[in-house]
């Protein structure tokens, strides 16, 4: 007899109970501590590595790390699709970093909008801006992520 010891991939707990066959014929497991959805259902082998929980905390960490959608996709073996559709889901991350709001003094802030070669000659910096922007669950819904990057002082 060979006893397995399984644990949830969401919150790591050991009271698993055997929950029925997927669709492809795979045994499926149910968490009964995971407090959220009423308990958690699980495969130990998807057949599509997609739905793996650890290629999902995968694709977060990619994205984190500025990898585009179809990189992510490639690196991982999987759907662009599956990409969008795991970055859609509700964030776990704050939009905004309330921390640092709290002490920043907004007369510290300046913020002047010109162009880089003008910048140049004004102050002798050199600087990189970039944005990137996403709809979230609707159109009327954009966010916006803007990157802006002083080479100066950057270590390569």
């Amino acid at each position: 007899m060979i006893i397995q010891v399984l644990h949830c991939p969401y919150c790591q707990g050991a009271d698993i109970v055997r929950h029925g066959k997927s669709p492809e014929g795979k045994q499926r497991y149910h968490c009964r501590q995971c407090r959220e959805k009423k308990g958690r259902t699980f495969l130990l082998d998807y057949s599509y590595a997609g739905q793996s929980p650890a290629v999902k905390e995968q694709i977060i960490e990619m994205a984190i790390n500025a990898s585009g959608i179809r990189d992510t996709a490639r690196v991982l073996k999987i759907s662009p699709t599956t990409v969008i559709s795991e970055l859609k889901k509700e964030p776990a991350l704050q939009t905004v970093n309330h921390a640092l709001l709290a002490i920043v003094n907004p007369d510290w802030v300046e913020v002047e909008i010109c162009r880089a070669d003008e910048l140049d000659e004004r102050r002798g910096l050199s600087s990189e801006l970039d944005e990137m922007w996403i709809f979230v669950r609707a159109k009327s819904n954009p966010r916006w992520l803007w990157h802006a990057i002083d080479q100066e002082r950057t270590d390569a």
